[in-house]
């Protein structure tokens, strides 16, 4: 009975870490995992630093991104952190 008092806390401490904290982030991973596999030329794109651009290509872990201005930029595919519109 003593160990069960002991060891009882811990496990519904470990349990409310896992649902409030790990599971979220495995989701929230996942989702843009999937955004990212998902890319197509023409997506209107933000990048994780900010920059608005459109797909131009899209290479195996690297897109060329066209900015408004015209110009060609070149970033890892894991930098893209959001489409805003789908072709």
């Amino acid at each position: 009975m003593d160990m069960l008092t002991t060891v009882l806390p811990l496990v519904l401490m470990f349990a409310i870490f896992y649902f409030l904290l790990i599971r979220p982030q495995q989701k929230q991973q996942k989702n843009v995992r999937t955004m990212q596999e998902s890319l197509q030329k023409g997506d209107k794109i933000v990048t994780i630093g900010g920059l608005h651009g459109t797909l131009d290509s899209i290479d195996e872990d690297k897109i060329i991104i066209k900015a408004g201005d015209g110009s060609h930029l070149t970033f890892d595919r894991k930098a893209i952190r959001e489409v805003v519109e789908k072709i």
